[in-house]
C-alpha cells in the first residue's frame, strides 16, 4: 500500500475516533474532536498532493478516498444532528447525494470504470469541511458560557449568533452538496444508458 493510501486509511481510523470524542462529555471535548478532524482533514488534502504528485493514483485510492471523506463527514453531520445544529431534511439531502453517487461508482465499477472524484465532488467536500470547522470551534465556545472561562457576564447572544452561523454555513455546504450531486449524476449518465 503507497503513502497516499496509508494516510487515506488513517482518515477512516480518525473518523468514528472523532465521533467518539465529539460525543463523550468531558471538558474541551469539542476541541479535541475538533483538533482530530482537522488532522483527518489535513490526510485528505496531503494523499491528494502526493498521489498525483508522485504518480501514485491506484484504483484502490480513488475508491477509499471517497469512502473515507463521507466518513468523516458523516461523523461531523450525526454529530451536529445531536446537538441541534444540523436539520434533519439538510442530513437527509446529504446522505441522499452520496447514495446517488454511490450507486453511480458501482454502475461504473460495472464497466470496469473507477470514477475520481469531480472538481465539484472536491469542492463540496472543502465547503462541507469550513462549516464542520467552524461549528465545532461555535459549540466549543458555546460551552465556555457556564464555566469559569466566562467569568465576566456576556449577553447570551455572544454564544448563540456563532451557533446560528454555523447552520447557515452546514446549510451552504448542503446546497453544495445537492448540485455537486446532479452535476454528477449528469455528467455520467451514460452509464444509466449502457453506453460509454
Amino acid at each position: 500500500m503507497n503513502l497516499p493510501n496509508k494516510l487515506t486509511v488513517v482518515r477512516i481510523i480518525l473518523a468514528p475516533l472523532f465521533l467518539l470524542f465529539a460525543v463523550w462529555d468531558f471538558p474541551f471535548h469539542y476541541a479535541v474532536a475538533l483538533v482530530v478532524f482537522i488532522a483527518a482533514a489535513l490526510t485528505d488534502m496531503f494523499d491528494g498532493k502526493i498521489a498525483r504528485a508522485r504518480g501514485l493514483i491506484t484504483n484502490l485510492g480513488k475508491f477509499l478516498d471517497p469512502l473515507a471523506d463521507k466518513m468523516l463527514t458523516t461523523a461531523a453531520f450525526l454529530l451536529f444532528m445531536v446537538t441541534g445544529q444540523m436539520n434533519v431534511w439538510a442530513l437527509m439531502i446529504v446522505l441522499t447525494r452520496e447514495f446517488m453517487v454511490t450507486s453511480v461508482r458501482l454502475l461504473a465499477a460495472k464497466d470496469g470504470t473507477v470514477i475520481a472524484a469531480s472538481f465539484w465532488g472536491k469542492f463540496k467536500t472543502v465547503a462541507q469541511f469550513i462549516a464542520i470547522i467552524y461549528t465545532l470551534t461555535a459549540l466549543e465556545f458555546s460551552t465556555w458560557q457556564s464555566s469559569v472561562l466566562s467569568a465576566v457576564v456576556l449577553p447570551e447572544a455572544v454564544f448563540s449568533i456563532p451557533l446560528i452561523v454555523g447552520e447557515v454555513l452546514i446549510w451552504i455546504s448542503v446546497v453544495l452538496t445537492a448540485a455537486s450531486g446532479v452535476e454528477y449524476v449528469w455528467a455520467n449518465r451514460h452509464f444509466f444508458q449502457g453506453e460509454k
